[in-house]
Parts: C-alpha cells; sequence; structure tokens
C-alpha cells in the first residue's frame, strides 16, 4: 500500500472515529472511577470501550481531514504519517503517566485508547519513517 493511500485510509478512518463520538447512541456513560475531566461535554465510552470526549471526538476529526487533504495532494502523505506517528507516540507516553492521562482534565488517554494509539502510532511510522524495511532519509 502506498503512503498516499494510507493518508486516505487513516484520514476516512479518522473522520469516521470523531463522527461516533457524537453519536449518542454510541456513546455509553463514564464507569464509576473513571477519572474526571475539566471538559466533560460527551464525555463517554465509545462502544463501551474507548473514552471520549469533544475535544477528543475535535481531534480524530481534524485528524481524518488532515489525512484526506495529505491524500489530495495538499502536502505529502508522508509527513501526515510523521504527524500521526509523532503524535499518537506521545499521546501513548501521556497515557501510561497517571497524573497526565487527562491530558490535564482536557481529553481522556487512558485505558484501551493507549494500547489504539499505540497501534495507530507504529503504522504511522512505517509509513513515514520506513519504505520497504528501509529509514527513509
Amino acid at each position: 500500500m502506498s503512503t498516499r493511500m494510507f493518508a486516505l485510509i487513516f484520514g476516512i478512518v479518522f473522520l469516521l472515529a470523531g463522527a461516533s463520538g457524537f453519536i449518542p447512541g454510541l456513546l455509553h456513560p463514564v464507569p464509576a472511577g473513571a477519572p474526571p475531566l475539566t471538559v466533560a461535554s460527551g464525555y463517554g465510552f465509545i462502544l463501551g470501550l474507548l473514552p471520549v470526549n469533544i475535544l477528543h471526538n475535535l481531534v480524530h476529526v481534524l485528524f481524518g481531514i488532515l489525512g484526506i487533504a495529505a491524500y489530495a495532494g495538499v502536502f505529502a502523505p508522508r509527513i501526515y504519517a510523521q504527524i500521526v506517528a509523532v503524535s499518537y507516540g506521545l499521546l501513548v507516553i501521556l497515557g501510561l503517566v497517571p497524573a497526565t492521562n487527562t491530558l490535564f482534565g482536557l481529553v481522556p488517554i487512558y485505558g484501551a485508547d493507549v494500547w489504539l494509539h499505540l497501534v495507530l502510532g507504529l503504522v504511522a511510522a512505517y509509513f513515514g519513517f520506513m519504505r520497504n524495511g528501509v529509514v527513509v532519509k
């Protein structure tokens, strides 16, 4: 698969993920003991698994728009893949630290969300920094 196709697929998936957070039927209530958020609007669990709130959904929509823009040639798909890889790698680290797993009360990034971010970041790192198993310079 080309890096350009990666950008399109990730763009569409991110847009769908962001939009799903705004569908009440897909959002489950936050369980007891979940970390509190300063921005609690739309705070819940998508399909009962992944914590989201309105800011989290908007970030997904933003990454979706960027992916589609990269596919369309607005900027290089490889740059998009690198942005996703670095951003999601950072989110994994922040999500593993209890003091920062809500981005200071703004965005929930804990639980299964951390592991999903890890997978997304690794896939993006492959397309952004590797080509045919060789580091791209």
